[in-house]
């Protein structure tokens, strides 16, 4: 075996996809990510290149001027670029779900004004439904939008916004009450606006401030932000599909192909977290020979490889339900969970097998030991993944009678 985590069943237009984007990380990306990521520097020297390759419009469909590709082709070139630095893996992944909800969800005049421009990268996407006090609860949002005419106002305060400062293009999920009768579930009266603004930071349109970055433990380089909305104007052409009540399901279809996302940088990041173990294991040497051939590193290495193993499996299997066109939120959740679950104990093995040097900065895993306690919480914490495995596995195995 060349390496860990090959997927049979590729054509040849995805190997050669594949093959290019690694060429790209292994000599673009990992050189510089380290310095790039303790500097907290954005990075778009990389951001540039991975538009020359085509990669912010890899799913979108070709009349849109993108290539049209499918979720797995899309999760496996996530899972190189995480391998590389996973904050690049990021900036593509808040993108490429506005997207997905715009391919999926949206109206024939909004798929032709923006999907063609977020193609080319021009026009670059987030997405936000957290808030500072919501946690999990999506329901419990407070950001709310009336109805003005033609427009909608929209007030309220948005937490944990990945690409709010560098993105021209925000999918914000908002209360919408007006037109649902009284006593409507919460779900049902949420509404996905698209909110166009500026890049950068303090008020990038009237009625709307992105504060500064968040300074986070690691998944540096890209910006997090929070989203303050004060009497911010927006059209009724830019509520997502056309009709307010439907953004909880809109966004939940987003976020579920953004699981099957993370599940691909906890794949990423696990795999790279492996090479950087098992080439020091070979290079220290202690008692008179490299601790590679210490029975307790052997034991080591071979969980991290199996862990490595089943993560991209359970991925790839989740990737291919979806582009199956079949429900896939059973498989999204378990990939996911794994996946996160699974970086987090192999960038903890490498970081033991580095011994004291893993605590040094100048070593690559201390970045990755920072980086991956993220993938527990984003798109969803184990614990919310655990309900959704639970509850569908109820659904599939209920008792009759």
């Amino acid at each position: 075996m060349a390496r860990l985590a090959q997927t049979a069943g590729l054509t040849d237009v995805q190997q050669e996809i594949l093959k290019t984007v690694r060429e790209f990380v292994d000599k673009e990306i990992i050189p510089v990510a380290t310095e790039l990521e303790h500097r907290d520097e954005y990075p778009q020297q990389i951001v540039d290149g991975l538009k020359e390759l085509g990669l912010f419009g890899l799913m979108i469909p070709e009349e849109y001027g993108g290539l049209g590709e499918s979720l797995l082709t899309y999760a496996l070139c996530v899972e190189e670029i995480a391998r590389g630095w996973m904050s690049v893996s990021g900036i593509i992944n808040t993108h490429f779900i506005v997207a997905y909800m715009l391919k999926q969800h949206g109206t024939q005049e909004q798929k032709e004004y923006f999907l063609p421009r977020m193609a080319l990268g021009e026009v670059r996407g987030a997405f936000s439904m957290s808030e500072p006090g919501l946690g999990s609860d999506v329901s419990a949002i407070t950001s709310k939008a009336v109805q003005d005419g033609d427009e909608y106002v929209l007030n309220g305060q948005k937490m944990w916004l990945t690409n709010g400062g560098t993105s021209t293009l925000v999918a914000v999920l908002c209360r919408s009450d007006e037109g649902h009768p009284e006593g409507t579930a919460p779900h049902k009266s949420m509404t996905t606006f698209l909110v166009e603004k500026e890049p950068g930071f303090g008020e990038v349109r009237p009625g709307l401030t992105i504060p500064g970055k968040i300074d986070k433990m690691g998944y540096k380089g890209v910006d997090t932000t929070e989203l303050i909305m004060d009497g911010l104007h927006i059209p009724a052409n830019r509520v997502l599909g056309g009709q307010t009540g439907r953004g909880f399901y809109q966004m939940m279809d987003g976020v579920e192909v953004g699981r099957v996302n993370v599940a691909a940088r906890g794949c990423g990041v696990a795999q790279r977290a492996f090479e950087l173990g098992v080439s020091y294991a070979q290079q220290r040497h202690t008692f008179g020979k490299a601790i590679a051939q210490h029975q307790a590193i052997q034991f080591k290495l071979a969980e991290m490889a199996t862990k490595v193993e089943a993560a991209h499996a359970m991925m790839v299997n989740a990737a291919r339900k979806k582009d199956s066109g079949e429900r896939n939120d059973l498989e999204a959740g378990m990939a996911k969970y794994l996946a996160s679950e699974y970086c987090k104990e192999v960038v903890e093995d490498a970081f033991r097998i580095h011994g004291g040097y893993g605590f040094s900065k100048e070593y690559e895993i201390e970045r990755l030991y920072r980086e991956a306690p993220m993938l527990l919480i984003g798109e969803g914490t184990a614990e919310i993944q655990k309900m959704i495995i639970g509850r569908r596995l109820l659904e599939e195995y209920r008792v009759q009678g």
